[in-house]
């Protein structure tokens, strides 16, 4: 009777760390939040030269009216003040991995300007990022407008 209560604690043991593992993100989907989180403060602080080196040449980057940039349109629209990113704060987000594609998931309040107009909204989001040459590179962004 003792092996059999001391194998189901052992069981129950080890049902609770498998269930434990998949509630938290690996290193690699870490890694990959991270950066998406840093990418947003870059965003709120014009720091354009990380925004380039996170930013593939070929990204397509669309807001939540429609609205699509590419990378150097982002950069330079940016660096005009047509878009001012004043605070994104994030609420929830998530990354799955796909080998060498990650995809992440999210929800976050977002305030700026887009000329000179300002804009305050809950956005639901999904970012595409891609390894390449052993650094990853956000391809696409894209937005919706919460209810």
């Amino acid at each position: 009777m003792i092996s059999m209560t001391r194998n189901a604690f052992i069981l129950i043991i080890l049902t609770l760390v498998s269930f434990s593992s998949f509630a938290q993100p690996g290193k690699t989907e870490q890694q990959i939040l991270d950066l998406s989180k840093r990418k947003f403060e870059w965003l709120v602080n014009k720091s354009t030269d990380s925004l380039k080196a996170v930013l593939d040449e070929q990204v397509k980057y669309i807001h939540s009216n429609g609205w699509t940039q590419t990378k150097q349109e982002l950069i330079d629209d940016c660096i005009s003040g047509k878009l001012v990113y004043q605070k994104i704060e994030i609420s929830e987000t998530t990354a799955r991995l796909y080998g060498t594609t990650a995809i992440v998931t999210g929800k976050g309040k977002f305030s700026g300007a887009v000329n000179q107009t300002p804009f305050a909204m809950e956005l639901a989001y999904t970012e595409v990022y891609i390894k390449k040459d052993n650094h990853w590179l956000l391809v696409s962004r894209h937005s919706n407008k919460m209810p």
